[in-house]
């Protein structure tokens, strides 16, 4: 895999402002999907990408059967205006069929997923008529021919797709493919991911926390956020301001990963050493965003020793590296996976309160939606919405999505919002 430098917004310049749809699509651009698969039991593959199309191996329903208690009958007896009177001669129950053609006259007590008895096309339910123990009344211009009945094949004909590939699967995929009788499931092999931080200040858990030091928070929420995604992960811990450190770090990340996201070093301090490693190692654009929080980026390609992966480098400040994970990352990789992904999903509310913004730059704010007296869904910011405040995000229930266009938020005014269920 390689990036053509052509390729890139701004030719990949350095310090190339980009909005955060023109990174989204750049990277969509370069992602290779990994072609790689794995055979595995069905009880394994829930969480895993399929590779390949499921096709269905049966008819579902397999019957035409019944879609809820009651009785069986031939509609062609049916006469508008006029009540029908049938005698009960048997009952079909699931799994249990009624295997005699039921004449004229005559109807099946059936319990819902029975099979439909021979020559009746249509089920009244129980509560609808009037029934002794032999026979039932159907009052007049209650039912419709075929009314209740399943037919087959009617969910799922034999052969069609039941599940296309690329689709992460859920409890609902796991029952409908065991509903299908298979057992095995070919799903894409699990990208590699390594991670580390970097930073003379940073200090892993467990260590003295000298002066002006600070612990590791992004190794944990990197962490968090891979483990919600179909990875294997790669921890490579902390790695110092240094670039021979740095460029050991990277090519032995390198040889074992698909991808590597680090945290610091992207920025344009004395000690950010990424861009020398870099020019060294690979093809990789040094962006300035025009988001808050996370406005520096890096995104391109690294090579070593034969190998070759993706590389994002997110900045070092806490909240800043989950956004810029959810929001290039998550997407990129669900991509390298060859997942479908969803589309991210945008839900309007009110401002309880004015929110201070900039035109010209998407704004990432944390908040707390709820719904006020009226039953309308209303947010409002968590506070202090510096990139470095870990604690606006586990406040949050909800990010405030607030684009280019946008300055300052009235209350009242409309916002969009993205639910961190099933985000985070």
């Amino acid at each position: 895999m390689s990036m053509s430098p052509t390729a890139s917004p701004n030719n990949m310049n350095d310090n190339a402002f980009l909005s955060v749809a023109q990174a989204q699509q750049f990277i969509r651009e370069q992602l290779v999907e990994i072609s790689d698969f794995d055979e595995v039991p069905l009880r394994l593959a829930l969480g895993r990408v399929l590779a390949n199309d499921i096709l269905s191996p049966i008819n579902v329903p397999a019957h035409d059967n019944s879609a809820m208690d009651g009785f069986a009958f031939n509609s062609a007896q049916l006469i508008p205006g006029q009540t029908l009177s049938l005698s009960i001669i048997g009952e079909a129950l699931a799994g249990h069929p009624y295997s005699v053609t039921v004449p004229d006259g005559n109807c099946v007590r059936i319990m819902t997923g029975a099979v439909m008895p021979a020559s009746c096309d249509t089920v009244v339910p129980q509560e609808l008529v009037t029934a002794t123990q032999s026979a039932i009344t159907i009052p007049a211009n209650t039912i419709a021919a075929g009314d209740n009945r399943r037919l087959c094949g009617e969910d799922l004909e034999h052969g069609k797709t039941a599940i296309a590939k690329g689709k992460r699967i859920s409890p609902a995929e796991l029952g409908l493919i065991a509903s299908l009788g298979i057992n095995t499931v070919t799903v894409k092999r699990k990208p590699k991911i390594a991670y580390f931080s970097t930073g003379d200040e940073i200090r892993s858990l467990g260590e003295k926390l000298d002066e002006g030091c600070i612990y590791d928070s992004n190794r944990y929420t990197v962490y968090g956020m891979l483990s919600r995604l179909d990875c294997d992960i790669i921890d490579m811990g902390v790695i110092e301001d240094h670039p021979e450190a740095l460029e050991i770090a990277l090519r032995e990340a390198c040889g074992q990963a698909d991808a590597i996201i680090t945290s610091g070093g992207v920025s344009v301090g004395a000690a950010d050493y990424t861009k020398q490693v870099m020019a060294k190692l690979g093809q990789v654009a040094f962006w300035t965003i025009g988001m808050r929080p996370g406005r520096p980026m890096t995104f391109g390609q690294i090579q070593s020793h034969g190998k070759s992966a993706y590389l994002f480098g997110l900045p070092g400040n806490p909240v800043a590296v989950m956004v810029t994970f959810y929001f290039f990352v998550k997407q990129a990789l669900q991509q390298l996976n060859g997942e479908r992904a969803n589309e991210v999903m945008l839900i309007p509310a009110s401002a309880r309160h004015p929110i201070r913004k900039r035109r010209g730059r998407t704004e990432y704010q944390r908040g707390i939606v709820s719904r006020n007296a009226k039953g309308m869904l209303e947010v409002e910011v968590t506070g202090s919405q510096g990139s470095g405040v870990l604690r606006s995000m586990s406040e949050a229930n909800c990010m405030i999505v607030l684009n280019d266009e946008r300055d300052n938020i009235a209350t009242g005014d409309l916002v969009e919002i993205l639910l961190f269920d099933g985000l985070v």
